[in-house]
């Protein structure tokens, strides 16, 4: 089959990197791990994108989760609409900001009040100062595999040894800054113990993506997500999850709803915007007190609470708050996974697609069960292979063997069967491959 065209692409490539470094603005953008030039895209509509060489493809990267309703929702850009005709950004308190509050918060059992940022990652950053406000304690525990945006103090990764000091994972992050963050495996409940034993009365906070989703999907035993509710409890730790990517995308109100589990604090991401950019932190009154004005921890934006990207979540959330909305989104996903799977199950192929709501995940490390990060197979060629394959034939990911997929209410099951049709002859293709490299 031949390759589409992506010479615009690959021009528009050429010239932004005179602009960007490494030609994007975000490093995910690149195509660094998959060949060619990344692509440009000029348009979205449904579950479907279009780049500037007319391509049309299958969207399974939906904005990096946001775009639940899919493109160019007609509510999502009617709410836009209305809200930009009356101004784009004021600097001041609107009505758009407490309804939205209301929206989430009155079907909310876990939080009690919310403050709405620009970002995920800006929600996180200011958690955590809120977290050490509120306990008096510095150090900050996280889990490898888990990813809360690029604050410093969470650029890190794990040292030698069970239970360790943070070692950066970026340039440009003081040592002192990852001295400040222990972290530990994920689903190891005697790392755990052994952890607070040691540093009990020093941790404001446990910071975790109950379902870790931007290292793989490394889908937690339940009984580890309730050990560490019950440890934190136990010595006073805030226990902080991070439903950037799980919040309102497994259920209105993510893993906490799903698991049953109430954490302390809560992040949530651009899913609350329509795919605007917008993030929120929220926790019981108690600990939001601490946030100015109300309280001694600083935290300002001037485009926090924006009216447009107010106006989009409102409209978007609504439609998720509907009676079915998740259980449609489950079962769609779970059409078209089963049918991948159960193709590459008689094909004998080591492959599966792991999912929880409306996520999947590419593994091939056949049925292996996958819950720490360095499970994974670190060889991403047979999934720069799939992409090359489905890209071909009109799907798209992200480009990034450790990158999730997401449906949205916009892929029908008419589209989830071409896809799962093309997915499975891109199958055939990466493993014919593998069998042909084999023999040499």
């Amino acid at each position: 089959m031949a390759t589409i065209d992506r010479s615009n692409s690959e021009s528009l490539f050429k010239k932004s990197n005179t602009y960007f470094p490494g030609g994007v603005n975000s490093p995910v953008r690149a195509f660094k791990s998959v060949e060619g030039a990344p692509i440009f895209m000029k348009k979205g509509d449904g579950c479907h994108i279009w780049d500037e060489d007319g391509n049309k493809f299958i969207d399974f990267c939906c904005s990096w989760g946001p775009l639940i309703l899919g493109h160019n929702n007609k509510k999502v850009y009617d709410g836009i609409v209305g809200a930009l005709q009356n101004g784009a950004s004021f600097g001041t308190p609107t009505v758009l900001e407490n309804q939205l509050g209301e929206l989430i918060l009155s079907r909310n059992p876990f939080i009690d009040k919310i403050r709405f940022v620009s970002s995920g990652t800006e929600a996180v950053m200011s958690a955590l100062r809120m977290a050490r406000g509120f306990t008096g304690r510095k150090k900050v525990l996280k889990f490898e595999g888990c990813y809360h945006g690029h604050v410093d103090s969470m650029l890190v990764k794990a040292g030698s040894g069970l239970v360790t000091f943070g070692e950066s994972s970026s340039a440009g992050v003081p040592e002192e800054y990852a001295n400040e963050t222990l972290v530990l495996p994920l689903n190891d409940i005697e790392a755990l113990k052994e952890c607070f034993k040691k540093y009990k009365n020093e941790i404001a906070c446990a910071i975790i993506e109950p379902i870790p989703a931007n290292n793989g999907l490394l889908l937690q035993d339940k009984s580890f997500l309730l050990a560490l509710r019950e440890i934190c409890t136990e010595f006073g730790v805030l226990l902080f999850f991070d439903e950037v990517i799980s919040g309102f995308r497994v259920g209105f109100n993510g893993a906490a709803e799903l698991y049953g589990i109430t954490p302390d604090i809560i992040t949530y991401g651009k899913i609350i915007g329509g795919g605007l950019p917008v993030g929120a932190y929220g926790a019981k009154k108690e600990i939001m007190a601490m946030i100015s004005p109300e309280g001694p921890v600083y935290q300002a934006g001037t485009l926090s609470g924006n009216p447009v990207a107010m106006a989009a979540g409102i409209a978007q959330l609504t439609e998720c708050a509907k009676d079915g909305f998740y259980e449609d989104q489950e079962a769609r996903t779970k059409f078209f996974v089963d049918r991948v799977n159960t193709y590459a199950k008689d094909k004998d192929y080591n492959f599966e697609l792991v999912t929880i709501g409306s996520i999947f995940w590419i593994s091939f490390d056949g049925k292996k069960s996958i819950q720490k990060a360095d499970q994974i197979n670190s060889d991403m060629s047979q999934f720069s292979k799939l992409f090359s394959a489905l890209l071909d034939r009109g799907v798209y990911l992200g480009p990034s063997g450790y990158e999730v997929g997401f449906i949205s209410q916009a892929h029908t099951k008419e589209y989830l069967e071409e896809a799962a049709k093309i997915f499975c002859e891109s199958l055939d293709v990466v493993f014919d491959l593998s069998k042909v490299h084999l023999t040499f």
